[in-house]
């Protein structure tokens, strides 16, 4: 049997930081969200580059929260948003649990991101106000372009960034680039607060509206210009504020526990995104007869290393003999996922497809060395045959 074992994923929590963190608690802290949290959200923002940081319990909730507050803040004229095909679940999810007319869109050949030619149809056919970009894999989108399309069609643009901590496009980082952007610190993420995600923005009124629904749809956390005109509004004393609901929120708080995690790794971040786009090009150095993954900025904070094979299920059962984890290309398309088929039937996108039937990623963080990356390489070439 082969001892030697390459995990798709990796802790990225040391023994030092989690020392710490005992030593922290030991001291009797508040460990709900309090003031650790709201450090990290500044350290946070400051990271990616926009004003206002949000620390919730988890990416998918990042993205529930973007979706119900951009329609509780009006900013939406219709109902309609185009999802990308090859994406995440909760990407897609919120907004059917919220009752949005959802479009999917098809995949760019090279970097996986919605296809230009596509997108323009969808605007121009359907009139959405909304579309939320996935960053597959590490890779931006082709930002310049879609931006154009949107604001010709005045249809807001938002980015699921849960696997792209530290790529950049034209020396901006995702979560930047949209009105606002999630992410995901779960185990084997970039960074892990343990379970955890956060939503970026540098929109004041967005900002005001995602931090009363993360909390039930009081004003407590609520910046003071707001919640004191919220209150002034509504005839609000100061004896029923601590119990007034602005909106009809929920309970997606993260906790100072994973806040005070995440500002441990933050400083990591640089050289955990360097390691990642060291070892994606080190893939495409030993598999250049597969297809790999391309688009616009650097670095590229790469998730994993996408392609293709022919013979999917065989290439799989090759590499978790040899102690090789390997995993399908994200979810494949979304339109062939057993969720939407019961809803709307199969829907058949011709890239969508391709990544669905042939398409699965390889290992990649910050703990696999060159040699390993020429390990997994080496097994994958012994069985795998190229599209």
């Amino acid at each position: 049997m082969n001892s030697r074992i390459v995990k798709l994923a990796d802790n990225t929590i040391s023994v030092e930081e989690m020392a710490s963190l005992a030593d922290w608690l030991k001291e009797g802290h508040q460990v709900t969200k309090g003031p650790i949290t709201r450090e990290f959200e500044a350290e946070f923002a400051a990271y990616i580059g926009t004003k206002y940081s949000i620390m919730v319990n988890s990416g998918s909730s990042a993205n529930l929260l973007m979706a119900f507050s951009l329609l509780e803040a009006g900013y939406l004229r219709n109902k309609k948003v185009i999802v990308p095909a090859v994406s995440w679940v909760t990407t897609l999810s919120p907004f059917i649990q919220l009752a949005f007319e959802c479009f999917l869109c098809d995949s760019d050949p090279n970097d996986l991101g919605v296809d230009l030619d596509h997108l323009e149809q969808l605007l121009k056919n359907e009139q959405p106000a909304l579309l939320i970009l996935v960053h597959i894999l590490g890779h931006p989108n082709q930002m310049d372009a879609i931006r154009r399309l949107c604001a010709s069609h005045g249809c807001l643009v938002i980015e699921d960034a849960c696997e792209a901590l530290g790529s950049e496009y034209k020396g901006i980082k995702v979560g930047a680039l949209s009105l606002a952007g999630s992410f995901s610190f779960y185990y084997g993420h970039h960074i892990s607060t343990i379970e955890g995600g956060a939503i970026t923005t540098s929109d004041d009124t967005l900002y005001s509206v995602m931090l009363a629904i993360r909390s039930h749809g009081w004003s407590r956390d609520v910046p003071e210009a707001d919640r004191l005109a919220w209150k002034e509004e509504f005839q609000i004393d100061e004896f029923r504020e601590f119990y007034s609901f602005y909106y009809a929120g929920y309970n997606l708080r993260s906790t100072d526990l994973n806040a005070y995690l995440g500002r441990l790794q933050l400083g990591r971040l640089p050289e955990i995104t360097r390691i990642r786009a060291r070892n994606f090009e080190l893939y495409r150095q030993a598999l250049p007869e597969f297809w790999s993954q391309s688009s616009e900025g650097g670095p590229i904070s790469s998730f994993a290393f996408g392609t293709y094979a022919r013979n999917r299920l065989e290439t799989a059962n090759h590499l978790v003999a040899h102690g090789i984890e390997c995993r399908p290309l994200v979810c494949g398309s979304m339109g062939r996922q057993p969720f939407w088929i019961k809803k709307y039937g199969v829907m058949h996108l011709p890239v969508a497809d391709k990544v669905h039937d042939f398409g699965l990623y390889l290992p990649n963080h910050a703990k696999i060395t060159p040699e390993d990356i020429a390990f997994v390489a080496k097994h994958f070439r012994e069985v795998a045959q190229p599209i």
